[in-house]
Order: C-alpha cells, then sequence, then structure tokens
C-alpha cells in the first residue's frame, strides 16, 4: 500500500493515505513525485490538494470550509510537482476597488516557477508582497545575485536555471515586497514547506508570463 509519511514534529500525527518515500528532515513532509500522477502521467489535482491539506494540518494552519474545492493547483505542465508547482487559495480578488489577497502553499523543495505580471487593460499592473505564516521561503528577484548553495532550480524549469538570482530568506513574521512591479520573481520552499500571504492591487491570469516558454504555452494554449 502506498502511503504519505509525516514524521515528529507534531505529536501523534497519524499516517495519511498516500505514496512511499525517501524521509526528509526531522519533522519534514515529503511527497513522491509519482503521488500526483497517474500511471498515463497525467497530473492529478486531487492528490495535490490532499498534500497541501496535509501541509496545512502540519503547520496548524486552518483547514476552512470548503478548502479543497477552492484550491487553485498546478504543476505549470512540467511534469514534476513535487519539484514546481503552486497551491493558492484566494481569498479575494476586487477589480473595482482594486486590491487582492491569496495564500500561496508550497511543499518542501518545491518551487515556484521565475514569472512577471504585465499590465492588463483597464486595470494596473500588478504590484504585490508576501507575508510568510509558516515554514520558510526564499523570495526571489531583482538584485545582486546571492543565492545559497541549498537553492537547487529544478532541471524542468529552463534545464535548471533562472534569470534573476537576489533572494530573501524570509520565515514567519517576515514581510518582503516586490521590488517593482513587472519585474520576474519566483520563491523555493524550505525544508518544511511554506504558506504564505500575498496582498496585492489586483491580479489577472491573463497578465501572468512566465520565463520558462514551455510554461508559458501549457497557460496561454499555444
Amino acid at each position: 500500500m502506498k502511503r504519505v509519511v509525516i514524521v515528529g514534529l507534531v505529536a501523534g500525527m497519524a499516517l495519511l493515505a498516500g505514496c512511499g518515500m525517501p524521509q526528509g528532515p526531522a519533522g519534514a513532509i515529503t511527497f513522491d513525485n509519482s503521488y500526483f500522477y497517474d500511471a498515463a502521467g497525467k497530473f492529478q489535482e486531487k492528490q495535490a490538494k490532499e498534500a497541501y491539506i496535509a501541509l496545512m494540518k502540519f503547520h496548524g494552519y486552518p483547514v476552512y470550509k470548503e478548502m479543497r474545492e477552492k484550491l487553485w493547483v498546478s504543476d505549470y505542465g512540467a511534469g514534476q510537482f513535487a519539484k514546481v508547482g503552486l497551491g493558492a487559495r484566494i481569498w479575494v480578488n476586487n477589480e473595482r476597488d482594486q486590491y487582492m489577497m491569496l495564500d500561496i502553499f508550497l511543499l518542501p523543495g518545491q518551487m515556484l516557477p521565475e514569472h512577471w505580471h504585465e499590465k492588463p487593460e483597464r486595470l494596473p499592473q500588478k504590484m504585490e508582497g508576501w507575508l510568510v505564516r509558516h515554514g520558510l521561503s526564499h523570495i526571489v528577484g531583482e538584485g545582486e545575485a546571492n543565492l545559497g548553495p541549498n537553492i537547487v532550480v529544478p532541471k524542468c524549469h529552463m534545464g535548471g536555471t533562472t534569470l534573476t538570482k537576489h533572494e530573501v530568506v524570509a520565515r514567519p513574521g517576515d514581510f518582503v515586497p516586490l521590488s517593482k512591479a513587472g519585474t520576474r520573481h519566483w520563491q523555493f520552499a524550505g525544508p518544511y514547506g511554506a504558506i504564505i500571504t500575498e496582498v496585492a492591487n489586483v491580479h489577472t491570469g491573463s497578465a501572468v508570463r512566465h520565463s520558462d516558454p514551455k510554461m508559458n504555452d501549457h497557460f496561454l494554449g499555444k
């Protein structure tokens, strides 16, 4: 039987149904990539959502009503969700008054791909910032290159490269703003994953562009 293993840190936490995997750092929750794909290699959104629910419980984040149903998950077409992916719950995206808030969920060592936001018609270009609630996130954007050796960009993301390399190591209570609207940015979760609240003026999905051309094709249907 396949299973997901959660060890340490949360006393008495039971094993969750899932898949086998190597044990991560003491107290970490880790997932084998095969857990998120069927035999034909199709991404399984249900499995991805269950992994994020496990992450929420691990950190004591409340699993609110309809959380599973309203979670947005993606592997960006990379086929490596354990390494590159995202879970997001949008709480509000008010285009009329131009304010937005969402929560970001990243599994341990999972990368939110490098991207930027173009200016949509009739709305401002997205300006945003991130407050880490649980775990740790390497928030990366424009600036002097200072990536630490513990960040290894997955090969499925532009052959293991990015265009921006200035990181801020953000822990619970740290707020990191985007340096400037329209600039590229990405995130990389620490060994216990990350739960992050994002605030912004407004979000327009069609204005998102990714540095990796394959990911643009995945979302723009090219």
